[in-house]
């Protein structure tokens, strides 16, 4: 058995830090998933929070799991939602979608603390300009289960004898795992892309360590033992690729580099539709390499 080492970026915030760990180097998505950001973990004093000013999407759908805190969502459909441990935010930018995520005044009067992770997934190539969406699962709508000191929540997909109700636009599959003491779980051979990104302790795949904050590209199809330590907790994901080339810019994915240009000048211009009761603004970036 053998992996791939996925080197991962840290990011200062201001406040927290984000490990990005896709895209990594020439890795540019396992499956369908283009994009992973490891949020903290962080803990705010009293009157300090995360304020992600309103940005655009288009082309993709963001996935965000909380292990701890809490983010407000709000987007350009008049969505205004609470995020918190356990449940599952799904958006959908389509054609285009204008969100923010912030630490609402409630939570930011006291001391808080933040631990998450925000997936991007590209979007099949038939729905790249479909209309924008947002969806939230609370916590106890994802289906999970206890066993062998081990709490294991399916967030997509069909995994481990649990079926995610999460509708996702392309077959694809994500799992976090947590172990209360040392514990042991073999991860079943499946045919398509697959990792694991350990966000805290350490695991043990067929030998090989991963250790907090890495991710490792499973490259053998087969079934995998996954040693687990106590305390340690991790994210297993993968699914088919999607059919041709994604290209990446600030907030932008598409299968179309003049796509992304026509976002970027819609933006500067003032085109999107804005966030209701968020007014604030985050300037186009000046590069436009993508």
């Amino acid at each position: 058995m053998s992996l791939e080492y996925l080197a991962s970026d840290v990011h200062d915030l201001g406040g927290f830090t984000v490990r990005r760990a896709l895209p990594s180097g020439d890795r540019q998505h396992v499956g369908p998933f283009v994009f992973f950001d490891h949020i903290g973990p962080a803990t705010f004093p009293p009157g300090e929070g995360i304020d992600v000013r309103p940005h655009p999407h288009i082309g993709l759908a963001t996935v965000t799991y909380l292990f701890d805190g809490e983010i407000f969502h709000r987007d350009s459909l008049g969505n205004a939602q609470a995020i918190r441990p356990g449940a599952v935010n799904w958006m959908v930018a389509g054609r285009g979608i204008v969100h923010s995520e912030r630490t609402d005044d409630e939570e930011r009067a006291r001391e808080h603390n933040l631990h998450g992770i925000q997936l991007w997934v590209g979007l099949p190539l038939e729905l790249e300009e479909s209309e924008p969406s947002f969806r939230h699962y609370p916590a106890d709508e994802i289906p999970e289960k206890h066993v062998d000191g081990m709490h294991i929540r399916v967030i997509t997909g069909d995994e481990f004898g649990l079926s995610s109700p999460v509708v996702t636009q392309s077959p694809m599959f994500y799992t976090a795992v947590t172990a209360e003491k040392p514990a042991s779980l073999t991860l079943p051979a499946r045919s398509d892309e697959r990792a694991v990104y350990v966000a805290q302790g350490r695991v043990r795949l067929g030998g090989e360590v991963v250790e907090a904050g890495q991710m490792a590209l499973v490259t053998d199809p087969g079934d995998i033992a996954a040693g687990i330590d106590a305390g340690a907790m991790f994210l297993y994901f993968g699914g088919q690729p999607l059919k041709g080339p994604r290209y990446k810019h600030w907030n932008f994915v598409s299968s179309s580099r003049e796509r992304i240009t026509r976002a970027r000048e819609d933006w500067a211009e003032g085109r999107f539709d804005k966030v209701p009761g968020d007014d604030e603004f985050i300037p186009l970036p000046e590069s436009k390499r993508f």
